[in-house]
């Protein structure tokens, strides 16, 4: 009967000690990555007047636009507040995108119903706010 050396043990130990570690590593990337790909940071509604819609990108194209974030409703005729917020559209939503083009030319006012994201993926989108529904509200 053969007895294994120490430095066989050794070396057989530090191989399965390695290979745990990386594969555990590996398992934890996937699921930070997961969570900061899928979760949901904030749901929220913007509105305003649609100023654009646009593709953009050289390697990743991309759907971006840019509100107008007038005051109106509660606070209609107050000191006007001219803000633009910037946003993005997932790719496969050509309806809503094709809404929102449409909705940019008319100079309607929207609610722009958003989610954001944790980070922002630069083949999703530019930004962390990605719209999911545009209500129209008229002139």
């Amino acid at each position: 009967m053969e007895v294994e050396s120490f430095g066989a043990k050794l070396k057989r130990r530090t191989r399965k000690v390695v290979k745990i570690t990386l594969i555990s590593l590996l398992v934890i990337a996937i699921a930070v990555f997961s969570f900061l790909y899928f979760a949901t940071y904030e749901e929220g509604v913007m509105a305003g007047k649609v100023l654009r819609v646009s593709e953009k990108g050289m390697l990743f194209k991309t759907y971006e636009g840019k509100i107008n974030l007038e005051t109106f409703g509660a606070l209609k005729g107050t000191s006007p507040i001219a803000e633009s917020f910037d946003f993005s559209i997932y790719k496969s939503e050509t309806e809503l995108i094709e809404e929102l083009q449409r909705v940019s030319l008319s100079g309607e006012r929207v609610n722009l119903y958003f989610v954001k994201h944790y980070v922002a993926f630069p083949w999703r989108g530019d930004t962390k706010y990605f719209v999911t529904r545009v209500e129209r509200l008229g002139k």
